[in-house]
């Protein structure tokens, strides 16, 4: 299925024609726009640029969202805590984005979800809380379209014993429930880079930009890239490049040469994971921390609970959590169970980074601050940099940056992507219809069409054609059950796979919800795999060897007490698409 006369499959062959195109460049007509970075932002760039006319490429180093865009919080919201700064804009921004997300961007993938949060305090702190929140809610209905989701509501003590038998009852004395939604980030961020593609913008992964190259009069021109599946490097033009690399702003900025720019420091979150049996409980929960927002998130079949906010001076590509990092959530999540977790509750942990925009911007460089939380700049004509924002309002920065990048013209090229459905939305409510029957016919259970529709909305027509033509494409895997085999198949024939850990990483959650990060499920999934992209034995193996590798150095590093000795532990384990290093920047 496809918006437009242009495939929205990502396959090897797709990624070849895309590096294609950007050869050509070189010796024909330049892109209009070269995007730099495979993560929500970057992908949300490459849409509306494409979506505006304007001829697109996106590269990414690694995998589709394989730095922040698939570590976050999973959480699409309007920032409840920017009510304290009296941030209202940038609450009412978050939150139209949110609601148009829910209602026609991204209905399969953004789903509502309710939270409590719990009160001390019977007389003032629910009315300061009740106030705050009654306040979200009225920014949230100043939202054009529909109200998404419902208004919040107080809780009395029974009630929340009701909502959340687990919580300690001495904890509260009662909360406040509210509504946000929930989205798994990285299939975002994959259903961004289909879309943009179903319209005609090239998308390589695996590709990494090694310099920014200049025309005569100084301006960015292009770049030249490596294709890290091959060792191939070849220069590229371009009319203008964007970078939106996150934590790597300033290292990709440095390819440019000069000293202007953005200045982005990286914070590491931590998050860890529970079985949904584990805590009795129908929502989720807020609570503050000395540090941070901790949430407690219902997830289908398990608990997300995080996060953890500690600089990062590591390396930026492997960020892992450490013993500390696992205490410390563990500490703050008991302190309102009744049944305390312990280590041995917990299946799966991962470690992102965000990237904090720094104020000011390096000299010489021309910008628009446009929010508080994300900054356009220009640190050398021809190029632009975004950085800073979150997951919730990718569109927004996205049509910031292309604005920026086009200056005066972008008047004649307005963003249109507010009207623009990610693949998948067109339809859901059809094949939600039809969900019962392919239950009927496969002997689905209503949980496991409700996950079908949650990742691939009305796409799920393309699952069903590979059950169709292989009835053994719709049966569970053996070790992995909560996934078809099917869906395996189809990471691997429509979804952009190159190795085997983009499957276990970000087609699939399988590195953190289960307790073996996958590992029992390997061998049928590498098989799967191996067919689908041509594999023969001895690839299959190295692949399977080099995911074992990660994920018992990952393992391992959650037994280290601090980042530095984490890191070593992970970087035992060797990429499988190495980067190029790079000149440090200054």
């Amino acid at each position: 299925m496809s918006t437009s006369g242009t495939s929205s499959k990502l396959t090897p062959q797709s990624r070849e024609r895309s590096l294609d195109v950007l050869r050509a460049t070189a010796q024909g007509d330049p892109l209009d726009v070269l995007v730099i970075g495979g993560g929500v932002t970057g992908a949300g760039i490459a849409l509306d640029a494409v979506t505006r006319g304007l001829t697109t490429s996106v590269v990414e180093s690694q995998d589709w969202a394989s730095g922040t865009s698939s570590r976050s919080s999973k959480l699409v919201h309007g920032g409840l805590r920017y009510l304290q700064m009296l941030d209202f804009h940038l609450v009412h921004e978050a939150l139209t984005e949110r609601d148009l997300l829910i209602n026609t961007l991204a209905p399969h993938l953004v789903r509502p979800v309710s939270f409590l949060y719990p009160l001390e305090h019977r007389v003032w702190e629910r009315g300061y809380v009740g106030a705050g929140v009654m306040l979200y809610d009225t920014l949230a209905s100043l939202a054009p379209g529909k109200r998404a989701l419902p208004f919040h509501k107080h809780v009395t003590r029974k009630g929340m014993e009701r909502l959340f038998p687990d919580l300690r009852h001495d904890a509260a004395i009662g909360a406040v429930r509210y509504w946000d939604g929930s989205v798994d980030d990285a299939r975002l961020v994959s259903t961004l880079i289909r879309t943009a593609a179903s319209y005609g913008a090239g998308a390589a992964s695996r590709t990494q930009v090694v310099e920014l190259t200049k025309d005569a009069s100084g301006r960015v021109d292009g770049a030249v890239l490596v294709d890290l599946e091959t060792g191939d490097r070849f220069p590229v033009k371009a009319r203008h490049v964007i970078n939106a690399t996150g934590v790597w702003t300033e290292e990709t900025e440095a390819l440019a040469g000069g000293t202007g720019g953005l200045r982005v420091l990286a914070s590491k979150g931590v998050h860890i994971v529970v079985p949904r049996e584990r805590i009795k409980g129908k929502v989720g929960l807020i609570l503050q921390t000395e540090k941070s927002v901790l949430f407690v998130i219902p997830w289908s079949r398990y608990w997300v609970i995080g996060t953890t906010d500690t600089p990062w001076t590591q390396e930026l590509q492997h960020p892992v959590a450490t013993s500390a990092d696992i205490d410390y959530v563990l500490a703050h999540a008991n302190e309102v169970l009744a049944d305390p977790l312990t280590r041995d509750d917990i299946i799966g942990t991962w470690a992102g980074l965000r990237p904090l925009l720094q104020p000011g911007t390096k000299e010489g460089t021309s910008s628009a601050k446009v929010s508080r939380e994300h900054t356009v700049a220009s640190p050398v004509p021809g190029l632009t940099v975004i950085a800073g924002g979150k997951l919730t309002t990718y569109r927004v920065m996205a049509e910031d940056a292309v604005d920026f990048a086009l200056g005066e013209g972008a008047k004649a090229r307005p963003s249109i992507t507010a009207k623009v459905p990610l693949l998948g939305a067109v339809g859901l409510d059809v094949q939600q219809n039809w969900g019962r029957r392919h239950a009927a016919t496969y002997g689905w259970t209503p949980a496991l069409v409700d996950h079908l529709l949650h990742r691939y909305g009305s796409l799920l027509t393309d699952i069903v054609a590979l059950c169709q033509e292989d009835p053994s494409m719709a049966t569970p895997l053996e070790h992995a059950p909560a996934y078809l085999r099917a869906e395996i198949a189809y990471a691997v024939s429509h979804e952009g796979v190159l190795h085997l850990e983009d499957i276990l990483l970000h087609r699939t959650r399988l590195n953190y919800e289960v307790a073996d990060r996958g590992l029992a499920a390997l061998e049928e999934i590498s098989r799967i795999a191996a067919a689908g992209l041509g594999w023969d034995e001895e690839t299959r193996l190295a692949e399977v060897a080099a995911y074992t590798a990660r994920a018992e150095a990952e393992a391992a590093a959650e037994d280290q007490p601090d980042d530095a000795s984490a890191e070593q532990v992970r970087l035992a384990a060797h990429d499988v698409s190495p980067l190029v290093d790079l000149p440090k920047s200054s």
